[in-house]
């Protein structure tokens, strides 16, 4: 049988460049594209047909914020599919991000300006609001509706004849001094976004020991510094503009500013393509691309400490408890 993948947050960005370029390494899959409504879905699907009109390429609606949508997609995929390959767990958001440029202008005149243009560490903030669970969005969206989703999905991935896969897309941002096991939902900060990503690096591995043994391994990957919709929402259009020929320059100092979303998707792939029995499980996979262009993966260590992973996976099975409680109904 083909392979059958699930790519999360599918209708734009890397996702979509991560659909086309699967397609592209095995023409034989069965994709699933995740988007947040149908319409979405179906122009994305025409989309990849266009290019790839002989692949198999279904849909399924999923909102990552609303976990009622959540359990209702996973129902869904259980009816449809017997396992389940891969799934990447790739949707995310970054609201209202603001740029702290008084801070950017002095990590200019301390020469840390290329680390902080890399990571955005100290020069980025987000607004983070409730969804309709009462939970932070940002939080939910990220991780824990793909947490969930992971969960309902168990019986697909757990115990198949070949290992399956889950490949989280983290962030060079994912910093540990954002994040707090008090506020692991990070109601209290300005960096929901960096919380959110080191709080999916935590996730993986502890996913990795409770299921390897069951057949499921998971992986984190960065994509680097991508120009997407959710990039160009940091700064004005016309600014943008401005830099786009600096940041090509840049790219020679720097080789996570991948900038297209074809070279973001470069780990992801890469990793589609690797036994997961012989990776790190406590790396993350960066895309990187040197000034002239050539896409690679570089694997970095990631600093985690495994007690946090654990004590945040355990908040998480609470916080799952109740939720499941909340939408008992939609539960086979």
């Amino acid at each position: 049988m083909e392979r059958v993948v699930l790519v999360t947050g599918a209708s734009g960005g890397v996702g979509l460049a991560l659909c086309q370029r699967l397609l592209e390494e095995d023409g034989r899959i069965h994709l699933c594209i995740a988007c947040r409504n149908v319409q979405k879905s179906e122009a994305t699907r025409d989309l990849i047909l266009a290019t790839h009109p002989a692949a198999q390429v279904s849909t399924v609606e999923v909102d990552l914020g609303n976990l009622a949508s959540v359990l209702r997609a996973a129902q869904e995929l259980r009816c449809r599919f017997q396992r389940l390959d891969f799934v990447f767990l790739n949707a995310g958001i970054m609201p209202n991000p603001q740029v702290n440029f008084k801070a950017l202008w002095h990590g200019l005149l301390t020469g840390k300006v290329l680390h902080m243009l890399t990571t955005a560490e100290g020069i980025m903030t987000q607004t983070d609001r409730l969804n309709g669970d009462g939970l932070q969005e940002v939080f939910t969206t990220n991780l824990f509706g793909h947490f969930i989703l992971v969960r309902q999905l168990q019986s697909l991935l757990c115990g198949n004849e070949k290992p399956s896969r889950l490949i989280w897309t983290s962030s060079s941002n994912a910093r540990e001094s954002a994040f707090s096991l008090s506020d692991y939902q990070h109601a209290k900060g300005q960096e929901s976004y960096s919380s959110s990503k080191y709080a999916t690096d935590l996730t993986s591995v502890v996913l990795n020991r409770k299921f390897n043994n069951q057949g499921l391994y998971s992986s984190v990957v960065c994509p680097g510094l991508v120009m997407t919709n959710m990039t160009y929402g940091i700064l004005p259009v016309f600014l943008w503009k401005l830099l786009m020929p600096i940041m090509w320059l840049i790219r020679f100092f720097a080789k996570t500013y991948t900038l297209t979303p074809y070279n973001g998707a470069e780990a992801h792939v890469w990793l589609f393509k690797q036994k997961p029995e012989y990776l790190d499980l406590l790396v993350k996979y960066h895309s990187c691309t040197t000034g002239l262009g050539r896409c690679y993966v570089e694997p970095r260590k990631m600093d985690v400490d495994e007690d946090t992973a654990e004590k945040l996976y355990q908040k998480l099975l609470e916080l799952e408890k109740q939720i499941l409680e909340k939408y008992s109904e939609l539960l086979d």
